[in-house]
């Protein structure tokens, strides 16, 4: 079982919910992204996702693009991100996960990815443009380690959908909360406590929630019923402000999803 795995198998053991952050690795350096990951771990996140910056985000905002292109022209790439998790890994086990674009995988070349990336101590991807039935071959490679690929399934995917997600899966599914990009406000309603019901009971495995979640109230609502809960673009715009209080802000999310 991967570190991923275990991380949220501790948690359901007592009774608590996964705190996920987000932020753009290289933005605006690679040694400010150090300092960000030292900083949600002191504030008691329990997986982190590094985003790779890519020059066509589609799935993200306004907030993660900006960051994206600052981390771009200070030349930071995915081989330079991987190096970053392998320094990472000289102080801290936290689960750290790679939130990238297909594109800059194939360029990379599928296999030596993952070879690399797990011998760095990446403990597993997410790839929004690539669908379980489009990943063969990097699922076939992922299995040969604890590497866990994480598929999205969003409000209006269907039940044959969930079930090539469900079986694809390990570590845990992400469900989109919104049908739009990262950063967008979210709608708080029954169907999205509905959908993730249905998704854990036909897949049995951790549900976490992300895309368009702001507030402590926002996260202490979605963690009622998920597993996990990611935070995004709120935490990279308030990283990006040196006048923005994000201790403060991150243990506010922490006592609100625990």
């Amino acid at each position: 079982m991967s570190r991923i795995g275990k991380k949220f198998r501790y948690i359901a053991k007592g009774g608590g919910k996964a705190f996920i952050p987000y932020i753009m690795a290289g933005d605006p350096d690679l040694g400010r992204t150090v300092e960000l990951v030292r900083i949600l771990e002191d504030c008691g996140a329990d997986i982190i996702e590094l985003g790779v910056p890519f020059s066509d985000p589609l799935a993200d905002g306004p907030t993660i693009q900006k960051a994206a292109q600052r981390a771009l022209s200070g030349g930071v790439t995915l081989h330079k991100v991987i190096d970053l998790v392998a320094d990472l890994r000289k102080s801290s086990e936290i689960p750290l996960l790679l939130m990238t674009y297909y594109n800059p995988i194939f360029k990379y070349g599928e296999e030596r990815f993952v070879h690399d990336a797990s011998e760095a101590g990446v403990d597993g991807i997410i790839v929004p443009d690539l669908p379980p039935d489009e990943a063969g071959n990097i699922l076939s490679f992922s299995r040969k380690s604890d590497f866990d690929i994480i598929f999205l399934v969003a409000p209006t995917s269907t039940e044959d959908r969930i079930r090539r997600v469900s079986k694809s899966s390990r570590g845990f599914i992400y469900y989109v909360s919104i049908t739009g990009i990262t950063g967008s406000k979210l709608s708080m309603d029954s169907s999205i406590s509905s959908h993730v019901s249905k998704i854990r009971s036909m897949s049995g495995k951790p549900v976490a929630v992300g895309f368009g979640i702001t507030t402590p109230e926002e996260a202490s609502e979605v963690a009622r019923f998920a597993d996990g809960v990611i935070v995004g673009s709120a935490i990279v715009k308030r990283a990006s402000d040196p006048d923005a209080s994000l201790k403060e802000y991150l243990l506010s999310l922490r006592k609100a999803i625990a």
